[in-house]
């Protein structure tokens, strides 16, 4: 037996021990296998997977997707498997890991991962990256996202969440599912229109913000943007104002110019005469912004 020969036989039953291992063990043998398969292999190539796994590597992928399938609502190391799948899946050449992670209903369970109420928001972020990992696959990829009621899931989950960090993983992504995705560039659109109401201003914040992008690539601009758009103006948090005057304000180069006009004066009449119920200076601060747009609009017209 040639020293060639004996190196590979001795991958393959340490890969083999491995997997069984695996198969035999209990959460926390999984945990730790699963610690030490991110440690010892991110930023790999599929090559150098295989090489791990002595050409193996995707039995190995097999039982991550089985696994999660199984525990992702208990909440069993689901911040682990996401991790050891992503590696997976970002793995430059590993184009055959991805097409065996979405045969199994992956971007589903993935999509779910982010509705549930119990799940941990470091979950629920590491959820948002391996569907942004998706998405920098090509638009086929982002088309099965959407057709999976993947815009829904994300922007209920960019309202619901208490996690800065989660939010910008859903408004990157919905960003993401926008661009260079004609088919569901318009739904989108509208997804990030239905968040300006949220409950959470940092949520309305990236709504607008991110509004700002996707306007320009649907070109028309919907009219229903108008009603919830101005009532952001109405808010204690600048972040928020600030980002929707500045929506406002590329919005006059659209359609909707006439009815954003008509509205920001009827806002204005309505502010002043509100000086009754609210404090003076924030009926103040409210009439100068939208006397400020008038300004700027008036020189868009001439």
């Amino acid at each position: 037996m040639t020293s060639g020969n004996a190196k590979t036989d001795a991958a393959i039953n340490r890969v083999f021990a491995l997997l069984q291992e695996w198969d035999k063990g209990n959460k926390n043998t999984r945990a730790r296998i699963l610690d030490e398969f991110i440690a010892n292999n991110q930023g790999k190539t599929a090559p150098e997977l295989e090489l791990e796994f002595a050409q193996a590597a995707s039995l190995f992928l097999t039982r991550l997707t089985a696994w999660i399938r199984l525990t992702y609502m208990l909440g069993t190391c689901v911040n682990q498997q996401l991790q050891a799948i992503q590696i997976f899946l970002s793995a430059p050449s590993g184009h055959k890991y991805l097409g065996e992670f979405l045969e199994v209903g992956g971007v589903l369970t993935v999509l779910e991962i982010l509705g549930l109420k119990q799940a941990k928001e470091v979950d629920k972020a590491e959820a948002l990256k391996l569907l942004q990992t998706i998405c920098n696959a090509g638009r086929k990829y982002k088309e099965l996202i959407c057709e999976s009621y993947g815009i829904r899931a994300v922007a209920e989950c960019l309202a619901r969440s208490k996690s800065e960090e989660t939010q910008e993983q859903c408004r990157q992504l919905l960003q993401m599912l926008a661009q260079g995705n004609p088919k569901y560039e318009v739904q989108v659109y509208k997804g990030l229109i239905a968040l300006l109401p949220a409950s959470s201003p940092k949520a309305q914040q990236m709504a607008a913000q991110t509004l700002r992008i996707v306007q320009q690539i649907v070109a028309e601009a919907n009219p229903n943007i108008v009603e919830p758009l101005l009532g952001l103006l109405r808010t204690l948090h600048l972040e928020v104002q600030y980002e929707a005057i500045e929506l406002i304000k590329d919005l006059m180069s659209y359609e909707v110019q006439t009815l954003i006009l008509k509205r920001l004066v009827e806002l204005l009449k309505a502010t002043l005469d509100d000086t009754v119920r609210r404090p003076q200076i924030f009926s103040t601060s409210v009439s100068s912004k939208i006397c400020g747009l008038l300004t700027v609009s008036s020189r868009v017209a001439l």
